[in-house]
């Protein structure tokens, strides 16, 4: 890994336990088919170039943002915070909340969605199902819309469940995709066009010292359809 790829991921907070970072758009979480440098060999690299830590660095993976998607993220450095943020991930006790900008206009200015997911391992979509189909898993979110400009809206989105693709297909299916979507709003999407998603807010109690931590991130202002509002 070059110094240039590890100088580009800036480090919000890092002790001993865990370590908060903003994540790149366009680098995968974790390797993947592609093998381009992932976020998570990226900051083992680092920890061990910064720490000269000899041998192999833990680092534990305790969420997941999708490749094209940036923003806060925390990574475990020991095997007991990783046990830790895994369970508050799973008890829902970390906030997650992101900003995006969506085609249209949704009905409200403010609400709760509430559907059932199923994801096609073969094709790496998701799909609304029924509640009862085989393999659904319940996703929850609540939005808020925060300006209108230009046949879209820029909402902020707090996640209760974290589901694969969830705030894209979510959003799809109310019929306002998300700008720059390749996956769930091709039709309204130019190719190559970035994907307006940017999670930036992320907060939990630390693993060891019990303190609540919050961390935030804004996308780049001179990026569209970002530079259409003062974040």
């Amino acid at each position: 890994m070059s110094n240039e790829a590890l100088s580009s991921i800036p480090v919000l907070y890092e002790d001993n336990h865990v370590i908060v970072v903003i994540k790149p758009v366009n680098v995968p979480t974790q390797e993947d088919d592609s093998h381009d440098p992932d976020l998570l060999t990226l900051i083992k690299q680092d920890l061990k170039h910064r720490h000269q830590k000899p041998g192999n660095v833990y680092l534990g993976l305790v969420h997941r943002l999708d490749r094209p998607v940036g923003g806060v993220m925390v990574f475990a450095k020991t095997s007991k915070a990783a046990s830790r943020l895994s369970d508050a991930v799973r008890t829902r006790n970390i906030r997650k909340r992101y900003i995006a900008v969506i085609h249209g206009r949704p009905k409200q200015e403010q609400a709760t969605l509430r559907h059932h997911l199923l994801k096609d391992t073969k094709t790496n979509m998701v799909s609304v199902v029924s509640p009862n189909a085989a393999g659904a898993k319940e996703a929850i979110l609540d939005y808020q819309v925060l300006g209108h400009r230009e046949g879209c809206s820029l909402v902020s989105v707090e996640l209760h469940t974290g589901r694969p693709h969830q705030i894209r297909v979510q959003f799809a299916a109310i019929g306002c995709p998300l700008v720059g979507d390749q996956r769930y709003g091709a039709h309204l999407t130019k190719p190559g066009q970035q994907i307006a998603l940017w999670s930036t807010e992320l907060g939990f109690e630390h693993p060891t010292t019990k303190e609540a931590l919050s961390f935030s991130s804004t996308p780049p202002q001179s990026a569209y359809p970002w530079s259409l509002w003062e974040l």
